[in-house]
């Protein structure tokens, strides 16, 4: 029997989320679904492909036209805080700090987890002239007539950084946060993604369309950096950003459990919803309405020097998803007709061999009705390509080979996703590859209308995960990952790229990496040098 009451199905109407929706969401954290099934990790030519330098420059010239065209746009979920980043830095102002920097090396913090915390504010203040946000932080002492940061006290040099109603970066959205130094001033990661946009999706009229997900809180901070930045952009090299955004819907948002696996309700009664996760975006990319699209994380984003890079290997993925995009839609056509069995034959082979769909060889010399109703539901829907770089300490998922019920199929799959027995943790340990999210998609049918992206969502593929709530236990239900259970229905392949391409910044230090900093012999990163177009 329902626990949900009269005012609940109110509450939760107001919020667009139906009757059933909550009560599937509750089954699912009172049963949560089996742990995905791995088989094996894919490795090359079992699951992921590699091109040679040719082949690579044949698939650039395969994109170049849809980039001419304007079927091509960027999608960046960008709603995370940047509070993540500066999480020993908020520990260490909870300390009680020395007022001499200096005295950050010899004090005992009395503490477990303190030591890091001091080590890691020393590090900051030593280093500060090497972080892209040294200049907001000098404009924000001279506004506050305070001497230069190698001058103030830790506790002061942290209320500047971090304070609200200061700089206030570490409640910042983490695309506002400045990524990358350059001779006219800094970029943020927002900014310097549509930097980045320039060499692989700018159209015949130089214009450039890209997406961001963002917090509702910082919409508005959001949109004036995106119009600040086009500004400075387009003064650079002749063009247009196009620069939308969108939020998660609250009909997306989820239930939770208490300890005793009763409905959470806050202090007043009411149920407790909470934001469902990046799954939930699902519908931001759907809702889009986009062609072709690309996908990066908001953190993975390299200065103007590597865009050529970038550049390349997007347009290689780009060809490689408008090349398997043809052949599938000729499949599709050829299918309204009769078809010999030898050409049938031919068509199972492609979706396995090209689309990663090993249960199309066993229908192989079978019923031509089946085969042909086969092929019309596997092939048509939404395609990626994935780009992958070999196995690195990085945080994250990578692809697999997954059995469900009696087929196997490609996945991106994360560690929390994974079974604890020693069998399943050791293929998860054997992977040779990570997932950088580097994707592109297709998102079009061949009749060019928008696939329904919700159809191809596994909807038993959520995170639960334990954690806490005005100190009561709290059961949390996350949709599944965008790029997880939210795509697993999708036609899917790995690409080999190279690990240059990937250099998340998930802390304030990773700033500091060389990949992120200044050319050696230069205290800017020269602006010349814009990211060849594809």
């Amino acid at each position: 029997m329902t626990e949900l009451k009269a005012r609940d199905l109110r509450q939760l109407q107001e919020h667009g989320i139906s009757a059933a929706e909550a009560e599937r969401q509750l089954d699912l954290l009172r049963n949560p679904p089996a742990p995905r099934a791995l088989v094996r990790p894919c490795e090359l030519h079992d699951g992921i492909v590699a091109f040679s330098a040719e082949e690579q420059a044949g698939l650039r010239d395969r994109f170049s036209p849809a980039i001419a065209d304007g079927r091509v746009s960027k999608f960046v979920p960008a709603s995370g805080a940047a509070s993540r980043m500066f999480k020993t830095l908020l520990a260490a102002a909870e300390l009680d700090l020395p007022t001499e920097r200096e005295d950050l090396a010899t004090t005992d913090d009395n503490g477990a987890g303190g030591n890091g915390a001091r080590e890691d504010l020393l590090t900051l203040m030593t280093e500060i002239g090497r972080f892209p946000f040294q200049d907001e932080l000098r404009d924000e002492l001279d506004r506050h007539d305070l001497p230069s940061a190698a001058e103030i006290g830790p506790q002061k040099f942290l209320a500047v950084l971090l304070g609200s109603g200061e700089l206030d970066l570490a409640g910042r959205a983490k695309a506002l946060i400045p990524f990358h130094s350059y001779s006219n001033g800094a970029r943020t990661a927002l900014v310097e993604h549509m930097a980045e946009a320039r060499g692989y999706i700018a159209d015949e009229s130089g214009r450039c369309r890209v997406h961001f997900t963002v917090s509702p809180d910082h919409r508005e901070a959001f949109e004036a950096a995106a119009s600040k930045g086009a500004l400075e952009l387009e003064q650079e090299v002749e063009g247009e950003f196009t620069t939308t955004f969108s939020s998660q819907e609250a009909a997306t948002d989820t239930l939770a459990l208490d300890g005793d696996s009763h409905p959470f309700r806050d202090s007043c009664g009411e149920l407790m919803v909470r934001p469902g996760g990046h799954g939930a975006l699902i519908r931001n990319l759907s809702s889009m309405g986009g062609d072709v699209v690309f996908i990066k994380n908001i953190d993975n984003i390299l200065p103007e020097a590597r865009h050529g890079l970038i550049a390349h290997w997007q347009g290689v993925l780009g060809g490689l998803v408008l090349d398997l995009e043809e052949q599938t839609r000729t499949v599709l056509e050829a299918l309204e007709d009769d078809c010999s069995a030898e050409t049938l034959d031919d068509f199972l082979r492609f979706a396995s061999s090209r689309l990663n769909v090993p249960a199309a060889v066993s229908l192989i010399g079978g019923d031509a009705a089946e085969i042909r109703a086969f092929l019309l539901d596997r092939l048509n829907r939404p395609l990626r390509a994935c780009g992958v770089v070999e196995s690195s300490d990085e945080p994250g998922g990578g692809p697999f080979w997954v059995r469900q019920g009696a087929e196997e199929s490609v996945q991106i799959v994360e560690s929390a996703e994974v079974a604890e027995s020693p069998e399943q943790q050791q293929i998860f340990a054997s992977s040779t590859h990570f997932n950088p999210v580097q994707i592109v998609c297709s998102l079009r049918d061949r009749h060019g209308e928008s696939f329904d992206l919700d159809q191809f969502v596994d909807r038993r593929a959520v995170f639960i995960a334990r954690k806490s709530a005005g100190g009561r236990e709290l059961v949390a239900l996350e949709h599944p990952g965008l790029w997880n259970g939210g795509m697993a229905a999708w036609n899917t392949v790995f690409v080999e790229v190279p690990a240059e391409t990937f250099a998340p910044v998930k802390t304030v230090f990773d700033l500091l990496r060389p990949e992120h900093q200044p050319p050696q012999g230069s205290t800017n990163c020269p602006r010349e040098t814009v990211g060849e177009r594809v």
